[in-house]
């Protein structure tokens, strides 16, 4: 039995949103090829992820330094305790499917404060005389990612900085991944027709993911 974490970035519902729309239609292909596995649905829109800011970096200076947990200020050890939960789920699970439309060419800013929340040396990789390792090989991911335009290719590809960078930190990890782009949603004519393929898409994906 594996253990899925499906993470999505949107903060309206499948009847609005692309991402959200083709993003269930591979759930529920997926619980079909998998009934055994377990999958854990994440709304960053919905959880408590914290930025890293003073509270984060200090506490974490401080355990550095010798400090024990219970000589953090309050709201040090709140952060520092809920990015660890965060890492350690993340860690635990087997693949992970991520959701998120393309905004201003990259992800919203609740899945970029994830990616930071889940980037832990010791965690996720580990520094080396040889450089970065990755600590989760082995492990698979998927993006599901609707855009207005075209971006994986063509005139607009050098543009793309969403899945291109999501990518990157999985990799830096030690886990594969791929994209399904539903593209061309701006476009009112190809809308209906991008979904409908995008979705057929990720059903087949589905079924070996």
């Amino acid at each position: 039995m594996a253990n899925v974490l499906y993470i999505t970035a949107h903060p309206l519902d499948p009847q609005e949103s692309f991402s959200l729309a083709v993003g269930n239609e591979f759930i529920e292909a997926y619980h079909e090829a998998n009934p055994s596995d377990e999958v854990v649905h994440l709304d960053l829109y919905q959880e408590d992820i914290p930025q890293f800011d003073a509270d984060v970096l200090r506490g974490w200076g401080k355990l550095r330094s010798g400090s024990s947990i219970d000589q953090l200020s309050d709201a040090e050890q709140s952060k520092v305790a809920r990015l660890g939960e965060i890492v350690d789920q993340f860690v635990a699970a087997d693949k992970y499917v991520y959701v998120s439309p393309m905004w201003n060419f990259s992800i919203p800013p609740v899945l970029k404060a994830y990616t930071d929340a889940t980037s832990i040396p010791g965690k996720t990789f580990k520094y080396t005389e040889n450089g970065p390792i990755g600590l989760l090989p082995g492990k698979k991911a998927l993006h599901i990612q609707a855009s207005g335009s075209v971006y994986s290719e063509g005139p607009l590809a050098s543009l793309e900085m969403g899945y291109s960078y999501l990518n990157k930190v999985l990799q830096f990890y030690g886990i594969t991944s791929e994209a399904i782009f539903v593209e061309g949603t701006a476009l009112s004519e190809q809308a209906l027709s991008v979904k409908e393929k995008a979705i057929a898409h990720a059903k087949e994906v589905a079924k070996r993911f």
